[in-house]
């Protein structure tokens, strides 16, 4: 085996060890979270009075635990037991598809030395976000007046009635989920353990992707352009395909979008291949929850699950046309971030209001 073969094979054992470590910190970030702030989020879950504060609720629960999936299984549990009604549910679902954009964002950070990658991963990053906010912003207002989702959802339900529920295998869990228990068992005697574990998630995904990009860059990127946009990009539905198949087996959109970010910011991948990717990732991420309800044979709780997938659903219907309107707004944002390190902070001060204002409300009021 020659110098160059060998090079070549260890720098790809350096990917998949990398990609691995990558999704390792953002898993154990994820994990943190739920530490942090799992039984505060349940605890607000619990306390919905009004549509406005349901979807207040589910974008701060969802930030909290970073994972739409979790919040939707949680409310359909809660609704199953009587705990939140179908009408109050509904916001909340839509508030979590916003909450659980945190970690793209975190993950475009990484590429903050370089001011061209930094542009184009900041742009991969929020999409999602002016995606799901357009999306609530538009259905929201419409659902309360007319309740066009929970109609859907129950018409849905019943032609799923007297279906059980069924577990899927998760690859992800099953490769990364012993290291972090392992991880967790080791600091779980330390003070604010929940935060050490938070601090060192992020410092390992900085890592892990500054050592990603570096080596992705070594190797002969013109051919991982010609895979990615001749099989997984090849065109918007398959961009969809392969965004909402994923999603569905790692069953995290956090995962599935972040994990593309890193391919935005080196040029690989553009924004406008990145936008149906993130939809398909929005209705992949449905899955969980609509598989645990219709496990739990309550008909209540599988229409809670299904008004997850049928908001994503009209999202995606009235947004995929007017799709220029969330790619501009992500393309402003980034425009405007990548200028100055001063205007990077006015935005994420204001990007997170977005999730400490309502927190201050809900303790205060």
């Amino acid at each position: 085996m020659n110098p160059e073969t060998r090079q070549k094979i260890f720098k790809a054992i350096t990917v998949v060890v990398t990609i691995y470590l990558f999704l390792l910190s953002i898993n154990l970030l994820g994990h943190s979270f739920k530490l942090f702030g799992k039984e505060f989020a349940e605890a607000m879950l619990q306390t919905t009075s009004n549509p406005f504060t349901g979807l207040i609720i589910g974008i701060v629960a969802t930030s909290l635990i970073q994972s739409s999936s979790t919040t939707t299984s949680i409310v359909v549990g809660l609704v199953a037991g009587g705990v939140v009604n179908l009408e109050n549910a509904i916001p909340i679902i839509m508030g979590a598809n916003i909450g659980t954009t945190v970690t793209n964002t975190l993950v475009s950070l990484g590429h903050i030395g370089h001011k061209l990658e930094f542009k184009r991963a900041f742009a991969a990053g929020v999409v999602h976000d002016f995606f799901n906010i357009c999306a609530v912003i538009v259905l929201f207002p419409i659902e309360i007046k007319f309740h066009i989702v929970q109609k859907t959802a129950l018409l849905l339900e019943k032609a799923f009635e007297g279906v059980g529920g069924m577990k899927v295998f998760n690859p992800l869990k099953f490769i990364l989920n012993p290291v972090i228990e392992f991880i967790d068992s080791l600091f779980s005697n330390i003070p604010y353990n929940d935060i050490v574990l938070m601090i060192i998630s992020i410092i390992g995904m900085f890592g892990a992707l500054a050592l990603l990009i570096k080596t992705v860059r070594s190797l002969v990127v013109n051919k991982i352009e010609i895979i990615i946009n001749k099989y997984l990009f090849k065109n918007d539905f398959m961009g969809m395909i392969w965004g909402t198949l994923m999603t569905f087996i790692v069953q995290s959109s956090s995962v599935t979008t972040s994990l593309i970010v890193p391919l935005a910011g080196a040029g690989i991948v553009r924004l406008r291949q990145i936008f149906p990717y993130t939809l398909g990732a929005n209705i992949g991420t449905t899955g969980t929850a609509l598989l645990a309800a219709l496990a739990t044979a309550n008909p209540i709780a599988v229409t809670a699950a299904f008004a997850h997938l049928v908001f994503n659903i009209f999202g995606i219907v009235i947004f995929y046309p007017l799709k220029m309107i969330p790619l501009t707004l992500a393309e402003k944002a980034s425009e405007y971030v990548s200028k100055s390190k001063k205007n990077l902070v006015i935005f994420l001060v204001l990007y997170s209001t977005v999730y400490i204002i309502p927190i201050l409300f809900i303790i205060l009021f």
